[in-house]
């Protein structure tokens, strides 16, 4: 197992670590030296999977990022041509019925309304002409006996 094109920094693994620190490894052989940095090596990668969990776990963050995005993209694209479809073509048609309907209803309420005023007010003028007719008259009367008398 050579160490010169593993991918794995070998000083970074803690079993070699821990080994320095308890003694130095200039005194041991160069078999040694060998064994212990492919045990530290063996180590790394059955051991230590930081490294490879790191960059999964960013991999699976950006991808759910960018479905996510995507998705909620399509979602709000979706919504806008429903409501610009709603808008240009449905409400339209809607409105035009209804308002149609609606104001012919009204004019014909305001009609009815208006005749129906327009025969009160032609009662209250006869009922007002009446009485002001007999006052008249008999205030001719009044005035034609009090002429009459005298003649």
């Amino acid at each position: 197992m050579s160490t010169s094109s593993s991918p794995v920094k070998i000083a970074g693994s803690p079993l070699i670590q821990s080994l320095k620190s308890r003694e130095n490894l200039d005194f041991l052989g160069a078999a040694s030296q060998l064994v212990i940095k492919d045990i530290g090596e063996i180590h790394s990668r059955l051991l230590d999977h930081r490294p490879i969990i790191q960059s999964e776990t960013r991999y699976f963050i950006k991808q759910f990022e960018e479905k996510r995005g995507l998705r909620e993209m399509r979602v709000l694209d979706n919504l806008k041509n429903s409501i610009c479809e709603t808008k240009e073509q449905t409400l339209p048609q809607c409105t035009t019925g209804v308002v149609q309907e609606r104001l012919e209803s009204v004019l014909k309420t305001l009609e009815t309304v208006n005749q129906t005023i327009l025969r009160l007010q032609k009662r209250e003028l006869e009922n007002s002409k009446i009485p002001l007719f007999d006052k008249t008259w008999s205030a001719w009367y009044r005035y034609a006996d009090h002429l009459l008398p005298r003649l």
